[in-house]
């Protein structure tokens, strides 16, 4: 049975992408088949640990410079957020072992609620994963700080962040230089980057488990009192900002048309990822807001600063040199997941052709390197809070669309082989659906303008290029160039 949705409704915003047509496109998408399920797990969880642990825990407990102070409490913003999440990770999971295609959210929304939908996430996850790797760029530079004063070198205040992060702070240097780092890695091809990141999230496992386990002997009970310094209200704000930590599956799921078996392994590796990484969230905020007073912690390197108050200064400079490499996975995996989304728009005409175009290693450097650019020109000269709300709204309106989309897929197209079917349908993405309004409702209005801004940004985009130009529109000037092998 083919879905003929997007014939009948050719000329309409509407119009979806038929799934009979995802096998057919995978086979010469031009992207190479390297990925198993542990380098696929080790993607997921490498996009889901890292500056959670090290930068966002302590931010959100401390309270920073401009925030309320969530105190020890910050282990139920995780939760809260791990929950929320949870609901999504199922959707995408029988997303994800349904339409193994480069894409995901943007991909799921187009096939099951239509183009103008598929549009708007797309969109805005060209925005948010690039947020993304900035933020988590801005949280290895404070790291930095304190591994190079660890050794006795200073670094100078005003590289070391924005005049909003620190006092004397003008750019962000290492930030910077970090986002070029793992753009040149992830530009060497998938084979390389799941190498690389299969070893480097192993070391972050070892390293987390370590922290955790000298870190229990120097826990303080009293450091627990008071539990909820500023009430439940900053636990559900703090979740809101948290969030970001607990979805690195999602661009995970961008690359599953470079997976060996997306169909078998993807959903297995989005729960398995998931499940590991909020073990680990647990037992980390439980020790740092147990080592130090949360009104002590610092915004910017937590776990340094609790080691440094107990008396570990050496412990406190290894921690904050494996911090640096461990995030450098959560930066690699979600520049994968930029670069994948913006190529899979690409190829559907939504975008220039000039964007899907892949080199001998099967890896779209155009792209790469504009969103690597990209992510360090905003981590250079804005302040950690603000990119991390922004990138939390995207992914949250990504999700509120993969939840409606399941419920709709599964009702319109019954019939299409799952490899993993979500449990309680729909009362899970149901859930998903309210527990992702609630948190972007938690979210200030700043960021609500700027996430509007950019979505009329692309609206204008989509009018002028997109819809005239998008492989679904029989008329589009695309079927002359693929016709002709351009």
């Amino acid at each position: 049975m083919s879905d003929s949705s997007g014939a009948r409704g050719s000329q309409s915003v509407l119009r979806r992408k038929p799934i009979d047509n995802v096998e057919d496109e995978t086979g010469r998408s031009g992207l190479f088949k390297s990925l198993g399920l542990w380098q696929l797990t080790a993607i997921g969880v490498g996009g889901i640990i890292g500056v959670g642990i090290f930068t966002l825990a302590g931010l959100v407990a401390n309270g920073g410079p401009d925030g309320t102070p969530v105190g020890p409490a910050v282990l139920l913003s995780f939760l809260v957020a791990g929950l929320a999440s949870a609901a999504a990770a199922l959707s995408y999971a029988e997303f994800a072992g349904m339409i193994p295609r480069a894409g995901s959210a943007y991909t799921y929304g187009y096939v099951a609620l239509g183009e103008i939908i598929g549009w708007f996430i797309g969109w805005d996850l060209l925005l948010e994963y690039i947020a993304i790797v900035a933020v988590v760029a801005i949280g290895i530079s404070g790291y930095f700080a304190e591994f190079m004063s660890g050794i006795g070198v200073t670094v100078p205040t005003w590289m070391q962040g924005t005049p909003d992060t620190i006092e004397g702070g003008v750019i962000n240097v290492p930030a910077i230089v970090v986002c070029l780092i793992i753009t040149f890695i992830l530009s060497r091809g998938t084979k390389t980057f799941g190498r690389f990141e299969l070893i480097a999230v192993g070391l972050k496992i070892l390293l987390i488990l370590g922290i955790v386990g000298l870190g229990f002997f120097y826990v303080n009970a009293e450091n627990y009192s008071p539990f909820l310094p500023s009430g439940f209200g900053a636990v559900f704000t703090g979740a809101a900002t948290v969030f970001f930590a607990v979805f690195g599956y999602d661009a995970m799921s961008t690359a599953a048309e470079e997976a060996t078996d997306g169909k078998k392994h993807m959903p297995k590796a989005i729960l398995l990822s998931l499940l590991i990484a909020m073990v680990l969230y647990v037992l980390a905020t439980l020790v740092l807001t147990g080592m130090q007073n949360y009104q002590d912690i610092s915004p910017t390197a937590g776990f340094a600063s609790a080691f440094q108050s107990v008396g570990l200064p050496v412990v406190a400079t290894i921690i904050s040199a494996f911090a640096v490499i461990s995030i450098l996975t959560v930066m690699l995996t979600f520049l994968l997941g930029v670069t994948r989304v913006w190529f899979s728009m690409s190829r559907d005409g939504l975008l220039p052709a000039w964007f899907s175009t892949t080199d001998k290693n099967g890896t779209p450097q155009r792209v790469t390197w504009i969103a690597g650019i990209a992510s360090a020109l905003l981590a250079g000269v804005f302040p950690i809070r603000a990119v991390a709300d922004l990138t939390n709204i995207g992914i949250l309106a990504a999700f509120v669309v993969v939840c409606i989309a399941v419920i709709v897929l599964r009702r319109t197209r019954p019939e299409v082989p799952r490899t993993f079917r979500l449990p309680l349908m729909p009362i899970v993405p149901a859930f998903g659906v309210l527990a992702s309004l609630f948190l972007m409702l938690q979210l200030h209005w700043e960021t609500w303008v700027r996430f509007g801004i950019w979505l009329l940004i692309g609206l204008a985009v989509y009018f002028f290029y997109g819809r005239k130009h998008s492989l679904m529109n029989p008329d589009s000037p695309r079927h002359a160039l693929l016709k002709s092998g351009a």
